[in-house]
């Protein structure tokens, strides 16, 4: 087993977790000792770390409180970092891995304080806050994006665009060719909404589709995603309009479909966008307007701008609006090909094993890692 033990610091949102555990089947696969640090919501991340071992140290979010609460939150994460630092020397630890949000800020101050080799990674296009805290004295940035907002021009020489890590399925469906659709077969399409659904995908999709012309919902194949108050109304809205439709709170086989769909419409988080890149499919993204910074509109964009996908703000997303879009494709389907194109051609399937080449690097005590570019 190689030497060198590395510390994960990740936790809050599968958005920060799922590349945490991407990362960690790559490197324990390279025969790595790892552990987990986190909050302590430890317990649900058992199942995805198999054989890594977890330790919980304080910490707190602090955005969207008041100065009190600030402070508070602060202090906690203050006294994760004094729980950390010791922690750190006696695991005799050559590298820590941080992916954004509070939770990981401990392991990372009590690893900079230590003078070790930190790490961040960051999923979205847009440097987290949790992340701007820790960048100026990371050793490596790995991003998601050939972009990214709210670096500091200091710390640009230290990027490096990794990817954001999928899972194994998402990677296999891939390998699917994306068909396109002819003008008499069925016209999949799948609608994400985010972890639990969104109301405006349940309230425009349905209303969108259903005033297409006969012939065109007679091929439609819809899987939709909906909060699980909407499911019923949204199934009326789809069995009215005689289109075949699949509704529920959650899909198990999302990769599955994917592979199988000529168009997904989506929410922008940094997972979703990732996944459709490697997958190879074309979205309309409608980004959440409430998300911090803004940041799922940079995510959306930077598939736009590759011509990958159609962005759609929120005000925009109408459903007359997405008929015309869908009622364009369906007559001009090529140009959904070339848009799942352009996606597969800016994805990055080997995204977890360009971040344990990173870490590795920086763990042997070495800079020589592979640079994706800086």
């Amino acid at each position: 087993m190689t030497a060198g033990l590395i510390v994960l610091a990740a936790g809050g949102t599968g958005g920060h977790v799922f590349p945490a555990e991407a990362l960690a089947a790559e490197l324990r696969a390279r025969g790595r000792r790892l552990v987990l640090v986190t909050d302590k919501r430890a317990e649900q991340y058992e199942a995805r770390f198999p054989g890594v071992e977890i330790h919980v140290v304080p910490s707190a979010g602090v955005a969207g409180r008041g100065v009190a609460g600030k402070m508070k939150s602060l202090a906690q994460i203050g006294r994760g970092t004094l729980v950390a630092r010791p922690l750190l020397r006696r695991l005799d630890a050559a590298c820590v891995v941080g992916f954004g949000g509070y939770p990981s800020l401990p392991a990372m101050l009590a690893g900079q304080w230590l003078g070790l080799p930190t790490v961040l990674h960051e999923q979205n296009a847009v440097l987290g806050r949790a992340n701007r805290l820790v960048a100026g004295r990371a050793a490596a940035i790995a991003a998601s994006f050939d972009k990214l907002r709210f670096l500091k021009v200091n710390d640009r020489i230290k990027v490096n665009v990794t990817g954001n890590p999928v899972r194994p399925a998402i990677v296999a469906a891939r390998d699917v060719p994306y068909a396109v659709a002819d003008g008499a077969g069925p016209f999949r399409i799948l609608v994400m909404g985010g972890s639990l659904g969104a109301t405006v995908m349940s309230d425009v999709v349905p209303q969108a589709l259903a005033g297409l012309p006969q012939a065109v919902r007679a091929r439609l194949q819809v899987t939709q995603q909906s909060r699980a108050e909407d499911v019923a109304r949204v199934t009326e809205v789809y069995a009215a309009a005689g289109i075949d439709a699949v509704v529920a709170p959650f899909i198990e086989d999302v990769p599955a479909r994917l592979a199988a769909c000529h168009l997904a419409i989506s929410r922008s988080g940094a997972s979703t966008v990732a996944e459709l890149a490697v997958a190879g499919r074309p979205a309309v993204l409608v980004p959440y307007p409430h998300a911090t910074d803004d940041h799922q509109t940079d995510n959306a964009q930077a598939l736009t701008a590759a011509g990958a996908a159609v962005t759609l703000a929120q005000p925009q997303f109408t459903a007359a609006a997405l008929a015309a879009r869908i009622s364009e494709w369906i007559a001009d389907p090529a140009t959904l090909g070339r848009m799942a194109a352009a996606a597969r051609g800016i994805g990055r399937p080997d995204a977890a094993a360009n971040l344990a080449d990173l870490v590795e690097g920086l763990a042997n005590g070495s800079q020589g890692s592979r640079r994706i570019a800086a």
